[in-house]
């Protein structure tokens, strides 16, 4: 009996979660499909990259970010106590590019965690109108921020967020973003940015477009000093400010490297993800429990265990996954990916669960080699 129970739950939430993603994620429009001409002057932008330690890869993405087709605006990279070669490249580039400068952080004032200091350092050190918070492995289309500004005028937002298109040649570590991207979604319903009197909001560290008077008026990122998750809260704290916002895909236009194989997502999602549960060890065990029960257990234990008619409720659940998985608006899903689902809620449940034990043994967490308490994290939650 309970096991028929928890088949006709576990199928009902795959179709329900199917259909809510597939038709809400369609009310979302792609950067693509923007027009890059405006027949005005096009605003003063500065675009902050905070660094640290980025020799691989560093060179390539800011390449595309000083050859980008508009005519108003410069970059400015923030180089975060790097030990590598990052700082060479950075003095290489500057040659090069005119429109790139360069600030080096040489030591981290308390309160702070590195990358929040140094964007906030970024935009005390510029005054342009608009402010693009991006990543260093991020690369672009040469239309990206012609068509973002485009958008962000026309439509008068404080916020613009474009979600990248994730490239990995690796297929599990690819079944493992596109189960993470799914569920982030899910909680953060980033159709809903746009309405103001909802409280949903959507930010990533690739690209985050505020309007300086905005992002002033919110408090900038002091107000977010000590939050790992950096990119939502900073979305979060604009919508609270008033500050209108909305989000676009940007696959075709942006793309991004997140992490290049399974180890380094863990260890990637390992300082943050306690963060998103407000280090609460009860919300942490929810999630971990709900991934298990929703994304891993099904397949085997229905199969396994469960009769004829059960079975066949495990195979309609499997076929919305593949639906889903292959058809996640603004992703490069694939449907086979559907097939390691039970891979990726299974890593991810790792992550939380270790990131929770490994939080509270060591009573904090490690970011960029500097540490932090719990309580002082929470005190800023």
């Amino acid at each position: 009996m309970l096991l028929i129970i928890y088949s006709i739950l576990v199928l009902f939430y795959w179709s329900l979660l199917t259909l809510y993603l597939l038709i809400n994620g369609h009310k979302i429009n792609y950067l693509s499909s923007v027009e890059s001409f405006i027949n005005i002057p096009e605003r003063s932008v500065v675009i902050i990259i905070p660094v640290r330690n980025e020799e691989y890869g560093l060179k390539n993405a800011l390449t595309s970010v000083c050859n980008l087709d508009y005519s108003n605006y410069k970059i400015l990279v923030i180089n975060d106590r790097s030990t590598d070669n990052t700082g060479i490249i950075l003095s290489e580039m500057q040659v090069q590019y005119k429109n790139l400068s360069v600030i080096n952080i040489e030591t981290l004032p308390p309160g702070w965690l590195g990358k929040n200091f140094a964007l906030y350092i970024g935009s005390k050190s510029s005054d342009e109108d608009y402010i693009l918070f991006t990543d260093a492995d991020v690369a672009y289309e040469k239309d990206v921020l012609k068509k973002a500004m485009h958008y962000c005028v026309k439509n008068d937002l404080d916020h613009l967020t474009i979600l990248p298109g994730m490239i990995s040649s690796s297929l599990w570590l690819n079944s493992v973003i596109m189960t993470f991207v799914i569920m982030l979604t899910a909680v953060q319903r980033p159709w809903l940015a746009r309405i103001k009197k909802s409280k949903a909001s959507m930010g990533v560290g690739a690209f985050n477009l505020v309007k300086r008077s905005t992002y002033l008026r919110a408090g900038t990122h002091k107000a977010i000093a000590m939050r790992p998750d950096d990119d939502l809260r900073l979305a979060a704290l604009l919508k609270s400010a008033g500050g209108k916002a909305d989000v676009l895909y940007g696959k075709g236009k942006i793309k991004v490297e997140w992490y290049s194989n399974v180890k380094e997502f863990i260890n990637g999602l390992m300082k943050n993800i306690f963060s998103g549960f407000k280090y609460n060890v009860f919300l942490a065990a929810g999630g971990a429990i709900g991934t298990l029960l929703f994304f891993v257990l099904p397949p085997p234990v229905i199969l396994i265990f469960g009769n004829n008619t059960e079975r066949i409720l495990a195979v309609c659940m499997s076929l919305f996954q593949l639906i889903l998985y292959g058809n996640m608006p603004g992703s490069n899903g694939k449907w086979w990916y559907g097939f390691l689902g039970l891979y990726g809620g299974l890593i991810i449940t790792y992550v939380i669960v270790k990131a929770t034990f490994t939080n509270l043994r060591n009573g904090g967490i490690y970011w960029r080699d500097t540490f932090y308490s719990l309580a002082e994290l929470k005190r800023n939650k």
